[in-house]
């Protein structure tokens, strides 16, 4: 891990961001303060409603049974579930063992879950024996004999049950270091495999006290930067990502309200569960909410409970905002990473120009800088490279070699993305200098798909970069230039390799163009922000 500057592992402290406190015991401390309230999972395949107390309970028996598979503080665990209550049981117990949490998002197959199980050293893992198209006992048989660390693999059903049914933890058992790992989250970048995000028990814990600190000392606007008290929300994010993970799993627990999820998004469903339950509107990638506003059964009794829709993970196309707006919706922008989880966001005071064309100021404890190629700050108004940093940014990479690249030598992190600060302070993100595609709020590493596309016959050269996408925000659309003489492949050829290879179906190119010649520059490099102006309509 990447050593804190002392200074500002003093400020932190000293501001309470950084409590002294772990995830473990916080935790406990709010499981057992609201027993009675509800988790619910809204499943075709696997419903479930119980109270606090009880899955308490369970998370405890969950780290019994760790203790008595020798796994503790510094050992990973990790688990690939839909949202479902066994999510929350093991990331719940993990943290009362003092484990390290390896969430792996459910979509994802063969080659990231071996890539993931293999470099965390996961030594126990939980997982479904199957959803949607994905057989999870297959794939895991096929990658065991790769990942010689994995020493149990427990699936829901029957194995879980048994194997939480013996003594569960006992209090005060578990002392961790609150600035050692608790999660270990694996983000697509620039390089086709993903990176291992670390964050200790200070960083994740900073997370739940930034969301509760006044907002221009309007102390009305804390947690979600809306007005009003707590509101139990349906959440479809998926457990696995970070975003899902902190807002289904940790801050309805820290703030005292029910958890309720999906473990699929179908919008006609989540319009009756929102209205049948009298349940808030969780917020999220714009393809949600305009999968919502389009659905023929959208009405007042919906609209009633979305005055507010919070997006990250992706620009809101213009005509989304004014839509929403139209209908009284207020759009609130939010920027963040896996790397920095929460760096700036909108509140709803803000000036609505502020919080549809700006992803937000500042949160609490947070420090945003632009600077040019040099690295020197630069004026306001003028674009460069985002750099921030704060009590919740992350503890380093798994790949130390990351960290040197990632970080100044005063802990500035360099996020990659290239954005304008104005005088008030709120930040704009005008490009990406990371080669990704946010696809619905999901990261798609261009290089990942590149790579596999490579292997295909006849190819030369493949360049994958973003297409806008009015429902999804953006998409992949992949260029191609093959050998002379060679006959491109189609569209279906394309997706039947990748499918092959193991890649997950959302990463799959939705346009593949061919061209005689990629636009290149005078040293020879692909001009990919000419294939993005190709790839807009």
């Amino acid at each position: 891990m990447r050593t804190v500057p002392p200074v500002l592992e003093a400020r932190y402290r000293a501001e309470r961001f950084w409590t002294g406190e772990t995830l473990g015991h916080l935790l406990d401390a709010h499981l057992r303060a609201s027993p009675e309230l509800e988790l619910c999972v809204w499943s075709d395949t696997r419903p479930f409603c119980g109270t606090f107390g009880e899955l308490h309970q369970r998370a405890r028996q969950f780290a019994g049974a760790l203790q008595r598979c020798g796994i503790g503080p510094g050992d990973v665990v990790s688990f690939q579930l839909p949202n479902w209550v066994e999510a929350a049981v093991c990331f719940w117990g993990s943290a009362l063992a003092g484990a390290v949490i390896a969430p792996i998002v459910h979509i994802y197959e063969r080659r990231e879950v071996g890539f993931i199980l293999s470099q965390s050293h996961a030594r126990l893992h939980v997982t479904a024996e199957r959803f949607g198209h994905i057989d999870y006992q297959a794939m895991l048989a096929d990658l065991r004999p790769d990942v010689p660390d994995l020493e149990r693999v427990v699936t829901v059903g029957a194995d879980f049950d048994d194997f939480t049914s013996g003594n569960a933890l006992q209090e005060g058992q578990v002392d961790v270091d609150p600035a050692e790992p608790v999660t270990l989250s694996y983000t697509s970048g620039t390089t086709a495999e993903p990176k291992g995000v670390i964050h200790t028990h200070d960083t994740l814990v900073a997370e739940v006290v930034q969301r509760w600190l006044p907002v221009d000392g309007k102390t009305d606007a804390v947690p979600l930067l809306i007005p009003g008290p707590p509101h139990a929300e349906l959440t479809v994010s998926p457990v696995g990502h970070v975003t899902g993970m902190q807002t289904a799993l940790l801050m309805p627990v820290v703030r005292h309200t029910a958890i309720h999820l999906m473990d699929q998004f179908d919008p006609g469903a989540y319009l009756k569960t929102m209205a049948d339950n009298d349940l808030g509107f969780a917020g999220g990638a714009t393809v949600f909410l305009t999968s919502l506003l389009d659905h023929p059964t959208f009405g007042p009794e919906h609209l009633q409970r979305m005055q507010y829709f919070i997006c990250g993970g992706a620009p809101i196309p213009l005509a989304v905002a004014e839509r929403a707006a139209k209908l009284g919706i207020g759009m609130m922008r939010a920027y963040g990473s896996t790397e920095h989880p929460s760096v700036t966001g909108s509140a709803y005071f803000d000036p609505e120009d502020e919080r549809v064309a700006t992803d937000g100021r500042a949160l609490p404890g947070v420090e945003l800088r632009i600077v040019d190629e040099r690295g020197e700050p630069v004026p306001d108004g003028t674009a460069g490279e985002i750099q921030s940093r704060g009590p919740d940014l992350l503890a380093g990479y798994t790949n130390t070699a990351l960290n040197d690249e990632a970080f100044t030598g005063d802990g500035w992190f360099r996020s990659g993305d290239v954005g304008v600060l104005d005088a008030a302070g709120f930040l704009t993100i005008t490009d990406r200098k990371k080669d990704i595609i946010i696809r619905g709020g999901e990261n798609i590493s261009a290089a990942e798909v590149e790579e596999l596309m490579m292997r295909l016959p006849g190819i030369a050269e493949v360049a994958v970069v973003a297409a806008p996408d009015a429902r999804l925000g953006e998409h992949v659309c992949a260029f191609v230039r093959v050998h002379p003489g060679a006959a491109a492949p189609d569209f279906e050829q394309v997706r039947q390799h990748l499918d092959h290879a193991g890649l997950s179906r959302r990463k799959w190119p939705e346009e593949v163009r061919v061209l005689d010649e990629l636009p290149r520059t005078p040293s020879g490099k692909i001009q990919k922000f000419r294939l993005r102006e190709m790839a807009a309509p």
